[in-house]
C-alpha cells in the first residue's frame, strides 16, 4: 500500500471514530461508507438488513467471494480526553475497533481496484448491529446471499495483545458461542417472620447460583471449554417480605456445539431440581445469541496463505470465549475469520475499555490481507 492511501485510511478511520453510530443507529457510518465507495466507482446498495450496505465489485468471471467489516460502536464514554479524534457523541465510543474494521474494507476495495491481476466479483460487506443488535441474521434475512452471491466470506477483528500487524489463525474455533439465560422461581409470597407459612424463592436463587457450576464442572467434558455466569439476581420489593418470585440473569459460552447443548440441559435439570426441591416453580429462557465462529478448512488454509503473503502469520493462538456475529455467516458459506494484532493493549487499550484506540498502523496490513484473501478465492484456491 503506498503512503497516500494509507494516509487517506487513517484520515478516513478517525472521522469514523470521531462520529461513532451506536448498534442499529449507524445510518451516518454508512452514508459516509456508501459516499467513499462511489467515490471509487462501486456498484453500492444501501439499507441491506438494516442500515447495512454492500458494495460490488464486477470484473467478468463465474467467481464470488465476499469479504466483510462490521460498522457499530458501543454505548461507552470515551475517556481519552487528549486525542484529537476523539468521540462526538456523548456516551457513544468505538471501543472495539469496528471504525477499523470498516476503514480496512474500504482500503481493500481500493487496492482491489488498482490491480488489475484478478477477475471475478467482490462483494464488500459492511454490517451493522454486530455488537448484539443481530445484524448478520437480518442481513441474512434481507436476502444477503441470494442478492449479492458469494461463494466464500472472510472477516477479521482487531487483537490487542497481538503483535501489530500479524495475523493469527485459529485452526476451527476462533470465538465462543453465547447465549443469555434467565431462571425465573415462583413461590409463595408473606411474611418474613412465617417463613413456614411461604415458599421462599430466594431460596432457590441462592442455591441455584451454586450449582450451576456443576453443570460446567460435572456435565462438560473436561476438555472442552463452557462457562456460566450469573450477573443479576432480581426479587423481592420489602425487607419484610418473603417475595413471590425471583429471578437470575447471566450468560453462558462454549465453543462446540455439543457443550452447548450440555450446557443448556444441565441447566435446566439444575433448576427444575431445585424448584422440586423446595416447593417452587422453575421457568428456563436460554436464547442463543450467536453460534460458535468456526473455521472451514480449505477457507482456514487459503486466510493463512493470504496472510503469509502480506505479513507475519501465528497459528498456536487459543480461541477466545467472546462472540462474534460473523458466525451468522459462517453457517450460511464456507469461510474462514482471523484475527490481526493491534498491538500492546496496555493503558487500557483493550476491547471494550473506555481508553481504547484503533491502532492505525495496521490498515495497510488489513486491507492487504482482504484484498488478498480475496484474490485467491477467485482463482480457485
Amino acid at each position: 500500500m503506498d503512503r497516500e492511501l494509507a494516509e487517506t485510511l487513517t484520515t478516513w478511520r478517525r472521522h469514523l471514530h470521531a462520529h461513532p453510530g451506536l448498534t442499529l443507529h449507524e445510518s451516518e457510518t454508512a452514508a459516509f461508507v456508501a459516499a467513499r465507495l462511489r467515490e471509487m466507482g462501486v456498484e453500492v446498495a444501501e439499507g441491506v438488513g438494516g442500515h447495512g450496505v454492500v458494495g460490488t465489485i464486477r470484473r467478468g468471471g463465474n467467481r464470488s467471494v465476499g469479504l466483510r467489516g462490521d460498522m457499530d460502536a458501543l454505548p461507552i464514554q470515551e475517556q481519552n480526553p487528549d486525542l484529537p479524534h476523539r468521540s462526538t457523541i456523548p456516551g457513544v465510543m468505538h471501543a472495539c475497533g469496528h471504525d477499523g474494521h470498516t476503514t480496512a474494507l474500504l482500503g481493500a476495495a481500493a487496492l482491489l481496484l488498482r490491480d488489475r491481476s484478478w477477475s471475478g466479483t467482490v462483494q464488500l460487506v459492511f454490517q451493522p448491529a454486530e455488537e448484539g443488535g443481530g445484524g448478520a441474521r437480518s442481513m441474512i434475512e434481507d436476502g444477503l446471499f441470494r442478492r449479492f452471491p458469494m461463494e466464500r466470506i472472510f472477516g477479521w477483528h482487531n487483537w490487542p495483545g497481538l503483535a501489530a500487524g500479524t495475523v493469527a489463525v485459529h485452526e476451527r474455533a476462533v470465538m465462543a458461542a453465547g447465549a443469555r439465560f434467565g431462571i425465573a422461581f415462583e413461590g409463595h409470597a408473606g411474611h418474613a417472620a412465617l417463613p413456614h407459612l411461604t415458599r421462599d424463592p430466594m431460596l432457590g436463587i441462592g442455591h441455584c447460583i451454586v450449582a450451576l457450576q456443576s453443570v460446567v464442572s460435572r456435565s462438560l467434558d473436561p476438555l472442552n471449554s463452557g462457562v456460566i455466569s450469573v450477573t443479576i439476581a432480581e426479587g423481592g420489593e420489602a425487607q419484610n417480605q418473603i417475595a413471590n418470585r425471583a429471578v437470575l440473569k447471566g450468560t453462558a459460552r462454549w465453543l462446540t456445539d455439543a457443550t452447548g447443548e450440555a450446557i443448556e440441559t444441565g441447566m435446566r435439570r439444575v433448576a427444575e431440581g431445585i424448584a422440586t426441591a423446595f416447593g417452587l416453580t422453575a421457568q428456563v429462557d436460554f436464547r442463543v445469541g450467536v453460534p460458535v465462529t468456526a473455521n472451514h478448512p480449505a477457507e482456514r488454509e487459503m486466510a493463512a496463505a493470504a496472510a503469509g503473503a502480506v505479513t507475519a502469520v501465528r497459528r498456536d493462538l487459543a480461541p477466545a470465549m467472546t462472540g462474534e456475529d460473523f458466525s451468522w455467516f459462517l453457517r450460511e458459506v464456507p469461510g474462514a475469520f482471523v484475527w490481526i494484532g493491534n498491538g500492546p493493549g496496555d493503558g487500557g487499550c483493550e476491547l471494550h475499555n473506555p481508553h481504547y484506540d484503533f491502532n492505525d498502523a495496521i490498515l495497510p496490513a488489513a486491507s492487504g490481507f482482504l484484498a488478498e484473501v480475496a484474490k485467491r478465492s477467485l482463482a480457485g484456491g
